[in-house]
């Protein structure tokens, strides 16, 4: 087992740096430790369609669609869909 004292972080190999440096070397070997030898592909979405669908019943006023497709980072178009369904 590595010893995590003796890591820097321009001691790792590619993306395993990068998140030594910007979230610490132990971040970075619990990654490793955990996904090594996977492919992972990370969602340009943080939050689930179905909690963003909930928010936006609850936000929607009649008039801040494009608020809520911004805060949200969903189209109005989809927010619309969204609001119809209700």
């Amino acid at each position: 087992m590595i010893e995590i004292e003796e890591v820097k972080p321009e001691h790792l190999n590619g993306i395993y740096k990068d998140i030594a440096t910007d979230l610490g070397v132990d971040i970075a070997l619990k990654i490793f430790n955990h996904y090594r030898g996977l492919q992972v592909t990370f969602p340009t979405r943080l939050l689930s369609t179905e909690y963003v669908k909930t928010q936006v019943s609850i936000e929607y006023d009649g008039t801040n669609i494009k608020e809520l497709s911004l805060k949200y980072s969903y189209s109005e178009r989809w927010i619309r869909k969204m609001i119809v369904k209700e």
